[in-house]
């Protein structure tokens, strides 16, 4: 990630994801774009989580940990995956379009951690900065800096994350596990 997005930037990629949403919800193709109207940052290289919520709730995120295609891509189709692919939830209906609430989170490229034990690591974690992925063997799960403000004690963020995985709980207390962090940029429609 290079430059911060501009505020125009942030409301293209909202206004994207939420047509790309509304298209797949729809069982529609995903209107074209004019990649020549859209700015470098846009064009570069980008991972992204799409989140949706209801009311506060969550509705659905999919996303990419690492880039692999230019960001307005990877925004429009994990909007789609979010309504559509994401096995916690049912997908969308079209009737609920007018409910959902599209967050977009930009992430800069994940880095490990290193540390030398659980309480290292704990003291290690920077709360409602940090997004934090855990890896143990073929496993792994992430959770994006913006879960913090429901989970704000890093040890209960831990726990929860190792089950993510489908760990025990308690896994990252008792084995070290592969730690990587990384930061969002994160933005969302307004109400």
């Amino acid at each position: 990630m290079t430059d911060p997005l501009t505020d125009l930037e942030k409301q293209t990629l909202l206004r994207l994801a939420r047509e790309a949403m509304e298209s797949g919800v729809r069982g529609q193709s995903l209107p074209s774009l004019d990649k020549a109207s859209l700015t470098p940052n846009l064009l570069e290289q980008g991972a992204s989580f799409v989140t949706l919520t209801v009311h506060g709730d969550l509705r659905g995120c999919i996303g990419a940990l690492e880039a692999y295609q230019p960001l307005v891509d990877d925004v429009r189709e994990h909007a789609v995956a979010a309504a559509l692919e994401d096995p916690r939830f049912p997908q969308v209906r079209e009737d609920e379009l007018g409910r959902i609430h599209i967050e977009v989170s930009r992430l800069t490229p994940p880095v490990p951690l290193e540390y030398s034990d659980s309480q290292d690591l704990l003291a290690k974690l920077r709360p409602n900065v940090d997004g934090v992925i855990l890896k143990s063997d073929f496993r792994r799960a992430t959770f994006l800096p913006q879960v913090w403000e429901k989970l704000p004690e890093a040890e209960e963020f831990l726990d929860h994350l190792c089950a993510k995985m489908g760990a025990r709980s308690n896994l990252w207390r008792t084995t070290k596990l592969q730690v990587y962090i990384y930061q969002v940029e994160e933005f969302h429609e307004m109400n």
